[in-house]
């Protein structure tokens, strides 16, 4: 079948692979000049099946409030006058009774580990290189209350299949030795041997050439318009140069900008951006720096070694499709760094990003045909949030398994719309 492929980030390029590698016709159609310019530009780096708990929980409403009016606060919502906000809002509340969390975990693990496959044979496969390293993940805690709240969580997942273990404060340290520095008391962590670490626009960009050679066509700097429908059925995309673009199938792999493109047609989408911010600063010589990738979960931020350079991502602000850098919480990551790991307080930075990632109510992502709202012809590969490198081949492959028919291995079914 002709298959276009909406956006080259890490999930669109996935997708592309694994439709291509069924033989379909595959074109790929992004408005950057190169793949991987937006959300999967500098992400936290994390392949982080053990990262499954979801922002909606039941202690997630009064975290918040607690946070309110913090402009350095982990989670910032700014209230707009936008429908599509509020509504999102609501429905992320709803998401955070102890049963819905539990299913959401679940559903965001069962993927997890699959997408974690998926990446791995392709590597061997394909011998990418993308500054990866198989050293796990250690979520540490410097709270004793978060800490508690973790084991349980740890337990949940271990439910589903993530070997996310328990670590004391020695531990944590025998993990990460440059953690021994830290100004703030390591109080225990998690560690989860079989997620890893990687620059996510290295692998994208790897992957894409590869895909190019096995014939995927990539359109860069094209703009789509909107969507082309005969009837019930999505024929095309329209580019802004008024090209229009025949298809048999579409994929819907624009991140937060998704639903933009499914409200003209009565479809509302419930996905939201979750703004996030990095810091990328330079190693310097002979200082101790981690080389297992970390997670602070009290104060929502992941660390990642890629070379010679370190990565410090996290927060989430709501507040639309701004993409403005706000010093204040680049210079909240900077400040946790520094009570961590003292030596690098001042190190260089080499960059300073924000992005957008396209958050659903429970986090957990969207993958599938639209046929049963109406729409034959038009298929979903979004609203993965902060999670889109763990879970971008993962879900690519489920798509490709479902588009040709074949089972997937795992139930599909807590990924539809």
């Amino acid at each position: 079948m002709r298959v276009t492929v909406l956006g080259a980030g890490v999930v669109g390029v996935a997708s592309a692979w694994y439709l291509a590698a069924d033989g379909h016709e595959v074109t790929v159609i992004e408005r950057q000049p190169l793949p991987a310019q937006e959300t999967s530009f500098a992400n936290g780096g994390q392949i982080s099946v053990s990262h499954a708990e979801p922002w909606a929980n039941p202690r997630a409403p009064w975290t918040a409030l607690k946070w309110l009016g913090r402009e350095d606060a982990p989670l910032l919502w700014r209230l707009r006058a936008d429908p599509a906000q509020w509504a999102w809002g609501l429905r992320f509340l709803r998401e955070c009774t102890t049963a819905r969390a539990r299913a959401n975990v679940g559903a965001i693990v069962r993927l997890g580990l699959a997408s974690r496959a998926a990446l791995q044979s392709l590597r061997r496969e394909l011998g990418l290189e993308y500054d990866q390293l198989e050293r796990g993940i250690l979520h540490f805690y410097t709270d004793a209350r978060e800490f508690e709240h973790a084991i349980p969580q740890a337990a949940l997942m271990r439910d589903f299949g993530c070997e996310r273990v328990p670590q004391t404060a020695a531990e944590c340290l025998a993990i990460e030795p440059a953690l021994a520095g830290s100004r703030v008391p390591i109080v225990g962590g998690t560690y989860t041997a079989g997620d890893e670490s990687g620059d996510a626009r290295k692998f994208t960009q790897a992957l894409a050439q590869r895909a190019a050679l096995r014939g995927v066509r990539f359109r860069h700097g094209e703009t789509v318009a909107g969507l082309e429908c005969g009837g019930s059925r999505l024929t095309g995309v329209r580019l802004a140069s008024g090209e229009c673009v025949a298809a048999d199938i579409t994929v819907l792999a624009l991140g937060s900008y998704s639903p933009l493109f499914l409200k003209p047609l009565g479809i509302r989408l419930p996905v939201y951006p979750a703004k996030g911010y990095s810091v990328t600063m330079v190693l310097p010589d002979g200082v101790a720096a981690p080389t297992v990738s970390l997670t602070d979960d009290g104060h929502k931020i992941v660390i990642s070694r890629l070379g010679q350079t370190l990565r410090v991502a996290g927060t989430a602000e709501f507040n639309g499709y701004d993409t403005a850098i706000n010093p204040v919480r680049c210079a909240a990551l900077r400040l946790r760094i520094g009570e961590v790991f003292p030596a690098l307080a001042g190190a260089n930075e080499v960059d300073r990003w924000a992005g957008l990632r396209p958050a659903t109510p429970g986090n957990v992502p969207l993958v599938g045909d639209m046929s049963g709202a109406g729409l034959a012809g038009l298929w979903l590969n979004t609203g993965h949030g902060t999670l889109g490198w763990t879970l971008a081949c993962g879900s690519g492959r489920l798509l490709a398994d479902l588009v040709c028919g074949r089972d997937p291995g795992l139930d599909a079914s807590p990924y539809r719309l």
